[in-house]
């Protein structure tokens, strides 16, 4: 994938957020780390609009991120046959986000990540907000 121009230079692509992303993963607390094994994570350019459709989003730019899985807590060892967790991370919106906000790119998709795998355990927004703290 090419890099698209912005008045910054070359819009990251893919592999840099992803590059990011891991980076985040790699400095979560390790009881946090452990459980993120078998998590896949992708970044896309958007949403599907099957994923749109099923949270009746209208903007696709509105979503920048999505954990698909059964959270940590809820898992059983009848659980078979069911597709891996995932994360989604969606590489326009975020970019979007990126200029509108002036965040840095790293801290945004650091925000985003932790969000993400706040779903995979089941916190809170205020568990989401510790653990990105412990995270930065």
């Amino acid at each position: 994938m090419t890099a698209r121009q912005t008045p910054w230079g070359p819009s990251p692509d893919a592999a840099t957020i992803e590059a990011m992303a891991r980076a985040t993963m790699a400095r979560l607390p390790e009881p946090f780390r452990r459980h993120l094994g078998t998590v896949v994570l992708r970044v896309e350019e958007f949403a599907d609009e099957a994923t749109l459709d099923e949270l009746d989003i209208d903007d696709p730019f509105a979503l920048s991120g999505l954990y698909r899985g059964r959270p940590v807590g809820m898992k059983s060892v009848d659980d078979t046959g069911t597709l891996p967790d995932m994360i989604h991370l969606y590489r326009r919106p975020i970019l979007d986000e990126w200029a509108e906000t002036g965040v840095t790119l790293e801290a945004l998709v650091a925000h985003v990540l932790i969000h993400e795998v706040g779903h995979h355990f089941g916190l809170s927004d205020d568990d989401m907000h510790a653990l990105e703290a412990s995270a930065s």
